[in-house]
């Protein structure tokens, strides 16, 4: 049996990579910012691509295997894929956004998670609010397994210890997809998975480079892909959330290239510092 080549980044290839994740964050940031009642993701979805155009950099998303936009948009119970339409956005609404950008061939990729709301916060529920941050935090447990961990595997099983550990109602953790290297490319070996495997993974070393992205839902984990090939639902209609950064690992520590402080202040607190890349520590 074969491996996947594993691709190790040099300290100036992630410094770009760091590069087109700022690009990335600044754009999510508009998207999140535009996301009413009201709008419509395709509205979103031409908020971030004239966001990243005007920064130098393109989708990387775009045309992927036929994809149509330029972010993913997935409402309510669909978790992932979702694809940008013009039905417009109600408060309550679970939405998902996960874009990425490529500069100078080198690419990034991240995903939040916002609650649609209007100035009362019709319709908002309290679980959805709290599937959403716990899968955010679920996904900074998991970047504080990467500071430290041999294994690609001790991501996963930080990840569910965490969220296993959270008070209150079950919450799925999605099996089927999974993180994934990053690189010259969006998707790269190795997975990594948002659970405990039983599998160690490939070794970490310095100059590797991960999208950890933990999916929750708050009803089982079984899906579907819908008849337009892409957008994937909750066979039970429960709503779920995503969160992603990419993050790198390098000889002095981690990273976060999609994140304007590299992860500090989410970091600092569960006892990592991240270390500035060495081509742009100062």
């Amino acid at each position: 049996m074969s491996r996947r080549k594993i691709e190790l980044k040099t300290a100036n290839e992630m410094a770009v990579m760091h590069q087109s994740g700022l690009i990335l964050s600044r754009a999510l940031d508009a998207v999140a910012a535009s996301a009413k009642p009201g709008t419509t993701t395709l509205e979103l979805d031409e908020i971030f691509s004239e966001t990243i155009t005007e920064a130098g950099a393109t989708s990387n998303f775009l045309g992927y295997y036929g994809y149509p936009n330029s972010i993913c948009a997935s409402v309510n119970d669909q978790v992932v894929h979702g694809i940008p339409n013009a039905t417009p956005l109600q408060s309550g609404d679970v939405l998902k956004i996960d874009g990425g950008c490529i500069l100078n061939g080198w690419h990034s990729d991240s995903a939040r998670t916002v609650i649609v709301a209007d100035e009362n916060n019709t319709g908002v529920d309290p679980e959805d609010q709290r599937l959403s941050e716990i899968t955010r935090k679920a996904m900074w447990r998991g970047i504080a397994a990467f500071a430290s961990a041999k294994y690609v595997g001790e991501i996963g099983e930080a990840i569910e210890t965490y969220v296993r550990a959270q008070p209150g109602s079950h919450l799925g953790i999605l099996e089927e997809y999974v993180g994934h290297g990053i690189g010259t490319a969006m998707h790269q070996a190795p997975d990594v998975f948002n659970y405990a495997s039983g599998m160690r993974g490939q070794r970490i070393k310095p100059g590797l480079c991960l999208a950890i992205e933990p999916m929750l839902v708050r009803g089982g984990i079984d899906t579907t892909v819908l008849d337009d090939d892409w957008t994937v639902v909750t066979n039970d209609g429960s709503r779920a959330s995503q969160w992603e950064h990419s993050v790198a690992r390098h000889q002095d520590g981690i990273w976060v290239l999609t994140a304007e402080d590299g992860g500090a202040s989410e970091l600092q607190p569960l006892g990592v510092t991240p270390v500035p890349l060495p081509s742009t520590a100062s």
